[in-house]
């Protein structure tokens, strides 16, 4: 089989990309042909050759790197489908499905999903519609209340409105009357904790607002609920599968870019969480019904909120290209399932072939 995998990106998580596909290229089988393809913090996209994959499969510790050789640029070909769809200088690249392992902005948010339907192949993940409505932390939110899921108390504020002195006031009143501090502040379309921050008065709020306006020109006020943090992996396209969930134990005052990637520290991972009975069934019930009502299929990591005083479970967000690190929740919640990491992983590739397959049924114009 060939198979692309695609990491970098221009995204606040491109170094978290770069772990994430390293991992999955050394539980992919040799008999496998892999196209690599970095792309840069500006967006360029490179081709890499077989010694890359060998490096990092030969050291546990190495991360890919990309090179930025012109004579391997890639580009995009609508149209081109499995043989024809993605070019590298003067070569083809012939793709049976492809794997972008890109976290964050232009990578989980439609963008390069779109771009594969132009070009018509097989990839890892939700579609166009479920990944960029997943990637707005606010749209998600609407759908899942709609659905009648449990969700943490907000309001949603547009860079427009805050730049407008009246507008700003009404919103700190409305934030600090209707959630009360502390509250949780983070960009709508960001992800990994990128430009998130606790906040305890108005003076933290106005200061942490303005650097989550840095990464999104809208963000999320949230009622800050101290809680237990539990995900759950998912998987799917038309039999939607939830795996034992896990709980994040955090050592910094939350669960932050640094605890997630850069401090060895900085959490303790509990897998299987440790949930009575009623509560396991309900997690992983609702993770499907979130899954589900976003219309998502491949794969997603739901992230849950168990309020320590009450014991109510509400939803957090959805991932929908979670974590492949060696330390990422994802893999190891369905490895406590029963699916190890290899296994999980072509899993995936099937998951989107037979997505492509069946999406290839429909009807795309009339005949003349």
């Amino acid at each position: 089989m060939n198979i692309t995998i695609i990491y970098g990106g221009k995204s606040s998580e491109h170094e978290v990309s770069l772990q994430s596909a390293s991992s999955i290229i050394r539980t992919i089988d040799k008999k496998h042909k892999l196209h690599l393809i970095g792309i840069s913090k500006n967006g360029a996209w490179y081709l890499h050759g077989d010694e890359e994959r060998e490096r990092i499969i030969k050291n546990e510790k190495a991360v890919l790197k990309i090179k930025k050789d012109e004579a391997k640029r890639v580009t995009v070909i609508p149209g081109g489908g499995t043989k024809k769809g993605l070019k590298a200088g003067d070569d083809f690249l012939p793709t049976d499905a492809v794997f972008a392992v890109l976290h964050g902005r232009f990578g989980e948010d439609g963008t390069i999903q779109g771009l594969f339907e132009m070009a018509d192949l097989p990839y890892v993940g939700g579609d166009v519609m479920s990944t960029s409505i997943s990637m707005d932390k606010e749209k998600t939110k609407m759908i899942w209340d709609y659905s009648g899921l449990p969700i943490v108390p907000y309001i949603a504020i547009k860079r427009q409105d805050w730049d407008d002195p009246e507008k700003k006031k009404a919103l700190l009143a409305r934030a600090e009357k209707d959630l009360e501090y502390p509250l949780f502040i983070k960009p709508c379309r960001a992800g990994s904790s990128v430009g998130a921050g606790m906040v305890k008065n108005r003076n933290e709020l106005l200061e942490q607002a303005e650097e989550s306006f840095l990464w999104d020109n809208k963000i999320l006020v949230e009622a800050c609920i101290e809680a237990r943090e539990v995900e759950c992996s998912v998987t799917g396209n038309t039999k939607t599968i939830a795996y034992i969930p896990g709980e994040i134990i955090p050592t910094h005052k939350f669960y932050d870019y640094e605890a997630k990637y850069t401090d060895p520290n900085g959490a303790e991972l509990k897998i299987p969480a440790d949930l009575n009975e009623t509560q396991r069934k309900t997690i992983r019930e609702t993770a499907i019904k979130a899954y589900e009502a976003l219309d998502l299929s491949g794969l997603s990591r739901v992230d849950f909120f168990i309020d320590k005083r009450t014991g109510k479970i509400y939803l957090n967000e959805v991932n929908t290209i979670p974590g492949f690190t060696s330390i990422s929740m994802f893999p190891k919640m369905c490895g406590a399932s029963g699916l190890p990491y290899n296994e999980l992983i072509m899993h995936l590739i099937e998951l989107a072939i037979n997505r492509f397959k069946t999406d290839r049924k429909l009807k795309t114009c009339r005949q003349s």
